[in-house]
């Protein structure tokens, strides 16, 4: 099982963590050392593997430290009471960046690369991105679901389309094609939306 610290981020932790990612994505995960992260960042091993377990918990560390910035956002009490279409396009929006940072975009190259060797980081990968993104995203459809604002038997289906449209760009960028975020975006809420919102007989 897979360590991931919830310590609170400081300035040291941030730091290490960025060293961290910046060793993993030139050198690759199974060329990264223990040792090759402490000459980059300073610090011990005794205090990485207290913090994170092992390597593959302070790679999961990364990507959980990068999807938290999204997630933070998506507080269901800060966003309940607003418009659903507002909602999911701040949501895209922010998603897109956040698949297409240079962090997730070279912690996926990773991913891909390695995972004939280590498939436990295609389970970290998603567990704490897309599956965390989605498990979030879920929960405010609930509510929205509960206010009678939409009409659907599984939110998390929902979730998993709607991240799904966004996260596919990540795969576009990575080969260099960029298509335009905010028309991205209003495609993917256009055809959620078309499908679970209840429409008011005029």
């Amino acid at each position: 099982m897979v360590k991931v610290s919830l310590v609170k981020p400081g300035a040291r932790r941030e730091a290490l963590l960025q060293a961290a990612a910046d060793v993993f994505f030139e050198q690759g995960y199974a060329a990264t050392s223990i040792d090759a992260i402490i000459e980059r960042a300073g610090g011990s091993k005794r205090n990485i593997y207290n913090a994170f377990g092992n390597k593959e918990g302070l790679f999961a560390a990364i990507v959980y430290e990068n999807a938290s910035k999204l997630l933070s956002t998506l507080d269901v009490g800060l966003i309940e009471g607003h418009d659903l279409e507002e909602m999911l396009t701040t949501f895209g929006k922010r998603l897109l960046d956040l698949y297409t940072s240079p962090n997730l975009m070279g912690l996926y190259r990773i991913v891909v690369c390695e995972a004939h060797r280590f498939p436990g980081l295609v389970k970290v990968f998603h567990d704490q991105g897309p599956g965390r993104a989605t498990q979030r995203l879920a929960e405010v459809l609930e509510a929205a679901k509960e206010r009678g604002e939409i009409h659907t038997q599984d939110c998390l289906q929902v979730s998993r389309h709607f991240v799904g449209m966004i996260r596919d760009n990540l795969l576009q960028a990575l080969v260099g094609v960029h298509p335009d975020p905010k028309q991205t975006v209003a495609s993917a809420v256009e055809l959620v939306l078309n499908g679970i919102r209840i429409r008011r007989e005029s």
